[in-house]
């Protein structure tokens, strides 16, 4: 095996890799859904009671409501208006009451690039796009506790709450008032700054007997419909239901696997739920040291994921009890998602199924974020990664171009010798392989390089596709937008440049004539696959092509030895 064949054989494995990818993501595409119906649940599994039929699919879960659009007032969701309250801090615009976030607008990420576009809407009730989260309490030996649907009412009468400037907090609190004198005040803080919404429930017993009550929080959605194919940077990314627990680590479901994968039953300490996107998420995490169970919800073309407390808060006569909880809402910001200080939480940032490749990617974001620190510009700092990739992985890229330099050097020679054994083949791989050894030339001196390159490759195309804060990133000139594809294919076209100038110095040594035409046609094909993938994947294998055709150019003028090819002399 030469180096050429090396080079092609990994070629067409990326191209391989590419289109399974892309094919992948049309298939595993959610179904399309009609928002005919808009389901609510409360948990019906509670410990220490009789259950449902569990191969009954959510059973014990109270019905769904009629099939006309949004559910009627009093049916399942609260009344319109009734209790609800716009709180505005300077990145969260929500709509909340007592137990439901039904609005959530990301203040500083606008859909596109258009003067004056509308926020990006993570959280909506509209039947169309729904998608809400929810919380409450279920009692427990005939206690009554408040849920979702009913129960809490706003503390301090008002339509709306905005963080004042200078002001870090904002608080706005509901209160439940039971039947036996148990009451529950529950506040929402938010934090300037911050996407992530405290929720904390304060149980009271005034009354004359024990109070006991499971709290929880879910998230229900209607999956939304992503369009597949490699011109859509959406079906780059995961879309379903994760969750992380100390002893399971994460795991995740896309929406259309709810039902054929099985049911979830998780017993856990801490950990966290959520629904993933493109570039945002929701995100329901339990106090730390509370022991919780995790479901997945499916009701009719509603699907979701929920915690429920696995022990009960018991609150006796003239005592209190406070439990908390968080709700994350928002971009998946690597410095907004650490800063919460949850284990397992920065796989939200889901770059890929592979644990390996999910810490490679990380790595390189780690580098990616040092380095924008300084350059100020996502592109210049991509380049400069390449530069530093470059600077690592030059031992093996060295090695490569000099084996490659000194097959050039040589190709006559073996031109020579396919020309004096003709079709013998055998007879033409043993004399070749001779003149290998005695001129010390490495003939898969190229094989360890391209390994580690395609691999991070590979990392880097999850990492782009995924990381929210190159979302709508400008480069220079043109790029305006490093997560989409370049608007006028200019870096793909200087790629096939790049692609056929290093093929023309790089030996053919002992190919084929249909291997000779497989790579005549490499630079194309890579040229409309890049085509559609983010202009930043594009910027980084165009700065690698490119920095790897200047050393292979100055190594093959150092190790050529110029002059006249080295020949065999007739007999």
């Amino acid at each position: 095996m030469n180096q050429t064949r090396t080079f092609l054989i990994f070629a067409w494995i990326m191209v391989a890799v590419l289109l399974w990818m892309a094919w992948s993501k049309e298939q595993n595409a959610p179904p399309a859904a009609t928002a005919t119906s808009v389901a609510t649940t409360i948990p019906a599994a509670i410990p220490g009671q009789p259950q449902a039929d569990p191969n009954a699919p959510n059973s014990g879960v109270p019905s769904a409501p009629s099939a006309s659009g949004a559910p009627p007032a009093g049916v399942g969701m609260p009344a319109a208006g009734a209790n609800r309250i716009v709180v505005s801090t300077d990145v969260l615009r929500l709509t909340l009451d007592g137990g439901n976030v039904f609005d959530a607008d990301l203040l500083r990420y606008p859909k596109t690039r258009d003067s004056g576009s509308a926020p990006v809407r993570l959280l909506d009730e509209n039947p169309a796009q729904y998608y809400v989260a929810q919380s409450g309490w279920v009692g427990q030996n005939g206690s009554a506790a408040p849920n979702h649907t009913e129960g809490f009412v706003a503390e301090h009468p008002q339509t709306s709450v905005t963080l004042a400037p200078g002001q870090r907090q904002v608080v706005v609190p509901f209160v439940w008032q039971g039947p036996d004198g148990v009451r529950i005040r529950r506040t929402y803080t938010l934090t300037r700054g911050s996407y992530a919404i405290e929720l904390r429930d304060q149980v009271i017993n005034d009354g004359g007997k024990p109070w006991q009550g499971y709290p929880y929080g879910q998230l229900m959605r209607l999956p939304p419909v992503v369009k597949s194919g490699m011109t859509n940077p959406e079906s780059y990314s995961f879309t379903g239901a994760t969750w992380y627990s100390a002893d399971g680590g994460y795991n995740r479901r896309k929406y259309k696997d709810f039902d054929s994968d099985g049911p979830l039953d998780l017993a856990t300490k801490g950990g966290w739920v959520a629904l993933l996107q493109h570039h945002f998420f929701g995100a329901w995490i339990p106090q730390h040291e509370q022991s919780s169970r995790f479901n997945l919800v499916k009701l009719g073309n509603i699907e979701g994921i929920r915690w429920l407390a696995d022990a009960p808060t018991v609150v006796v006569p003239g005592k209190t009890a406070a439990t908390e909880a968080r709700l994350y809402l928002g971009p998946k910001l690597v410095s907004q998602i650490n800063a919460q200080g949850v284990p397992g939480l920065d796989r939200a940032v889901d770059y890929s199924r592979f644990d390996t490749m999910a810490i490679l990617a990380q790595g390189l974001f780690w580098v990616l974020n040092k380095l924008h620190s300084v350059l100020g510009n996502w592109g210049w700092a991509i380049v400069a990664m390449v530069c530093i990739l470059k600077l690592l992985l030059f031992p093996l890229s060295a090695a490569q171009y000099k084996s490659a330099a000194k097959m050039r050097k040589f190709q006559p020679r073996i031109a020579q010798l396919k020309e004096r054994y003709g079709d013998d083949k055998q007879k033409f791989q043993v004399a070749m392989m001779e003149l290998y050894k005695k001129e010390k030339i490495n003939p898969v001196g190229g094989c360890l390089p391209i390994l580690p390159q395609m691999i991070i490759f590979m990392a880097l195309y999850w990492m782009l596709a995924e990381s929210v804060e190159l979302r709508q990133a400008p480069w220079t000139l043109w790029i305006q937008d490093l997560t989409a594809r370049d608007p006028y294919f200019i870096l793909p076209i200087v790629n096939m440049a790049i692609m056929w100038t290093t093929q023309k110095l790089t030996p053919a040594v002992g190919m084929d004539p249909m291997q000779q035409k497989m790579m005549q046609t490499m630079p194309l094909v890579f040229g409309v696959i890049l085509a559609f993938l983010p202009a930043g994947l594009v910027l980084y294998q165009v700065a690698n092509g490119g920095l790897g055709l200047l050393q292979q150019w100055i190594i093959t003028r150092r190790y050529a030895d110029a002059g006249k090819p080295v020949l065999i002399e007739k007999d």
